[in-house]
């Protein structure tokens, strides 16, 4: 057993976040709650400063401008450098032309070692017709694990979509993470948490694609954890902290519910 919550508890990694405003509390505080260290550090002044102390770069173009754009190259520049894994969660994608463009630029200008994104996200950065609805993911006419295979070897990189079976591919292997409630589609902001757990389980583990199956496998058992003993989206919300804080590699390898392709 690779026991990587508990690497992560000892070594208490720094997980650099240049991410969405909307939920960059969140994403603090489940970064946290697995026992990594949040920073968030979006000034062009001082984020590639910030990345070369830390030991993963989780980027989120939720509420993307030019500067914050400019801020991630910058960041995941350095990053590439360092050699630490760079996570970007390609969120709304195929909403805009902007944020199609952006999220070309980030991907086009420097290496981005895994790639998250719902089911039309990954979709659309992968040239498939797909649409996203703000946010929120809409139907695909294509395969998703074949789509997830075909862009992590072009892109030479980890895919990660999330939906209810997350698939996580590095174009040899490929994972169908099934862990997970709905509830967590209830409030804002799990997505971009998975983000930064994928983050934190990444800085511990140099096989991007079994540290982005872990990460959603934990942080979905939270989430079926903390859906037993809550009674709606508030509740929720709070207890998945609580179990995430709780929870043990012990007791997740038990819970665990993947399957591998």
């Amino acid at each position: 057993m690779q026991e990587p919550l508990k690497k992560i508890k000892e070594t208490r990694p720094l997980i650099h976040h240049i991410t969405n405003w909307v939920t960059i509390y969140d994403c603090a505080n489940i970064t946290r709650t697995f026992g990594a260290l949040p920073v968030m550090a979006h000034a062009p002044e001082e984020c590639a400063d910030m990345t070369r102390i830390s030991s993963a770069l989780v980027l989120n173009i939720g509420t993307l401008t030019n500067e914050l754009i400019d801020a991630m190259i910058l960041s995941a520049k350095a990053a590439n450098e360092k050699k630490i894994p760079v996570v970007l969660d390609a969120v709304g994608v195929g909403a805009t032309k902007f944020r199609d463009y952006m999220a070309a630029k980030i991907i086009d200008s420097v290496h981005v070692d895994i790639i998250k994104g719902n089911y039309s996200e990954i979709a659309k950065l992968a040239g498939e017709k797909a649409q996203t609805k703000g946010v929120e993911a809409t139907s695909i006419n294509a395969d998703p694990r074949l789509i997830a295979r075909e862009l992590a070897t072009s892109k030479s990189c980890t895919i990660v979509m999330t939906g209810k079976e997350d698939i996580i591919s590095n174009g040899k292997k490929t994972f169908v993470v099934k862990n997970g409630h709905e509830l967590m589609g209830s409030i804002v902001g799990t997505g971009c948490m998975a983000a930064s757990v994928i983050g934190s389980f990444a800085a511990v583990n140099p096989d991007h694609c079994d540290a982005s199956k872990d990460a959603l496998c934990y942080f979905g058992i939270a989430g079926e954890l903390a859906a037993e003993v809550s009674r709606g989206p508030g509740s929720f919300k709070v207890n998945l902290y609580d179990e995430a804080f709780g929870l043990s590699d012990e007791k997740a390898e038990k819970m665990m519910n993947f399957e591998a392709y």
